[in-house]
């Protein structure tokens, strides 16, 4: 996304835009109204990634265009990054300017920031880090105190402080406190996260029993969730956010969601009677596991076929989707046995084609 695509004042017309592409795409479907979730217009991105380029004794926040992809777009502001994110900018700029150990072959700096007023600032450099870097990021870092520093070169990390940040969503008044890491997987704009996380309890609040959820990364949605069931198991592959999700459970006091290490194919091929249940989901209990709701938020190529036939066991469906048309097919495979009750879009990604749906089903009959 180039800088001059983000125009607040044209974000209505972006909105009603992808609301009707979105219509066009599902019109073979036989769907309930859809209910369409606004993001705030500017500075929703809790997350942004920048080059660095070096012109002679200046150096800038870059950006590239898809068209052509050679020529940068310095970026010294970025109005779809969080307010913090724009508040550091010039000021990391400046700090590293003039301190040659830390400007020299600096490529990269990632940003990741929290509603709270925390950042986790990444720099990348196409050189070895070594203790003369440490030392004088740590020197820079005195004045930046909210923020935690991390240096990254080939096959080295360094971490001055830490590696995560800690986030506090608040949902319908309740407030759930999250770590994320660095460089793994969490929502990017944190307002319509609240709102999809608030839409997930209305469409599960007459449910009851057990929830298993797939693709659970941090637990960002099986945490709020927890409180509608009596026993949460929830899978994820990543061994960094099921170790974030851990903590997360233990943070907000939860006594009855367990998360397990393990890919989604495998625990459908299991639950199938395919293969024999695997150990860790014996151990979470699956055997007694009795979900009357599972929830599945795939990556982009949607859900395997495998998965689609263990979802159809179950009475009903939370699918969250990054990726509306792999959604559309598999909605249209679970058309003889499900129907979609309800039915929403989020704007997760402003002023670009991208859009997440939610979509609850239920069994027929």
């Amino acid at each position: 996304m180039r800088p001059d695509q983000i125009q607040p004042e044209l974000y209505e017309q972006q909105l009603g835009d992808k609301q009707a592409e979105l219509t066009r795409l599902m019109a073979d479907l036989s769907l309930p109204a859809l209910e369409v979730f606004a993001s705030e217009p500017a500075y929703y991105r809790m997350r942004a990634e920048f080059r660095i380029w070096h012109d002679g004794d200046d150096l800038f926040y870059a950006m590239f265009d898809s068209a052509d992809p050679r020529t940068p777009i310095r970026t010294d502001q970025f109005l779809a990054a969080s307010r913090l994110i724009n508040e550091l900018m010039p000021k990391l700029i400046d700090a590293v300017r003039d301190v040659p150990i830390l400007r020299h072959k600096l490529f990269q700096v990632d940003f990741l920031t929290t509603t709270t007023g925390e950042a986790l600032i990444s720099l990348l450099y196409h050189k070895p880090i070594d203790d003369e870097w440490n030392a004088a990021a740590r020197l820079m870092s005195d004045a930046f105190p909210s923020c935690h520093f991390i240096g990254r070169s080939r096959k080295k990390k360094q971490i001055l402080t830490r590696d995560f940040v800690m986030e506090t969503l608040t949902v319908n008044g309740h407030k759930y406190h999250y770590q994320q890491v660095e460089n793994s997987f969490t929502q990017p704009n944190a307002g319509i996260n609240e709102q999809m996380l608030a839409w997930a309890l209305d469409v599960t609040k007459d449910t009851s029993g057990d929830l298993l959820e797939m693709y659970c990364g941090n637990g960002n949605f099986s945490i709020p969730l927890a409180r509608h069931f009596d026993r949460v198991v929830a899978t994820e592959i990543s061994k960094v956010s099921v170790q974030s999700a851990q903590l997360n459970i233990a943070l907000n006091g939860l006594n009855n969601l367990q998360v397990v290490k393990m890919a989604s194919e495998d625990v459908s091929a299991a639950l199938n009677g395919d293969v024999a249940l695997p150990k860790a989901l014996v151990q979470a209990g699956m055997e007694v596991l009795n979900p009357s709701v599972v929830l599945v938020d795939p990556p982009r190529a949607g859900l395997d076929d495998a998965t689609v036939e263990l979802v159809r066991k179950v009475d009903c469906i939370l699918y969250i989707s990054c990726n509306p048309e792999t959604l559309k097919a598999n909605l249209e495979a679970l058309s003889s046995t499900h129907k979609v009750v309800r039915y929403a879009m989020f704007d997760q990604f402003p002023y670009t084609h991208h859009v997440e749906t939610g979509v609850f089903l239920e069994r027929i009959g």
